[in-house]
């Protein structure tokens, strides 16, 4: 059973992955230590969050996501190499439970909403005004899901488009589709 998660800080804690502390810590939480696992939940709960509202282009559902991810990660970290940097592996765990949640809605029926009218979208011009970083992101919220997981996965998170087609379950030319309709209605957006 997974330990409670605890309250979050959005922005989580900075530190080095590497550093002989964050090492300790991820050989002592996958022998099960609690305390551990909170230090690197905490230590990369901003960054998987950011990842989960990027996916999902919903704050809620991006909350439920983040849970289901660390409660993924603390079931599944005995079986972490320490191949790649935990970061990477903690984002791959959240790409993976969010296809896994979508593969299970479409075969429960579940209907998901795309958002056809970008032209609703309240984002500005591309400038050097902090505020434009949360039209964009804003605006990839709005993006039909498709198209939103390949923005996401393609331009944000540098998986291949046979890897993301892999994962996905669809073809690579309808990957390749979807990421040209996501940048299209991004730069339409962006441009208003």
């Amino acid at each position: 059973m997974a330990p409670p998660l605890p309250e979050h800080d959005p922005k989580g804690t900075p530190g080095s992955e590497s550093s002989p502390d964050a090492l300790r810590d991820v050989a002592l939480a996958q022998k099960g230590d609690v305390d551990a696992f909170e230090r690197l939940y905490r230590a990369h709960v901003g960054r998987v969050t950011a990842l989960c509202l990027r996916l999902s282009g919903d704050r809620q559902a991006a909350e439920e996501l983040m849970q289901d991810v660390f409660v993924r990660a603390w079931e599944r970290l005995p079986a972490f190499r320490g191949e790649s940097a935990l970061s990477t592996w903690l984002h791959r765990v959240a790409v993976n439970v969010f296809l896994h949640q979508k593969r299970s809605s479409k075969r429960r029926g579940a209907h998901e909403e795309t958002r056809e009218d970008i032209a609703e979208l309240p984002v500005a011009m591309v400038s050097d005004d902090p505020g434009d970083r949360m039209d964009l992101e804003r605006a990839i919220a709005r993006l039909p899901a498709g198209a939103r997981t390949a923005f996401v996965m393609h331009d944000i998170e540098g998986y291949k488009h046979e890897e993301i087609a892999t994962l996905s379950g669809i073809a690579p030319a309808t990957v390749r589709a979807q990421l040209h309709r996501a940048r299209r209605l991004l730069m339409e957006a962006l441009n208003r």
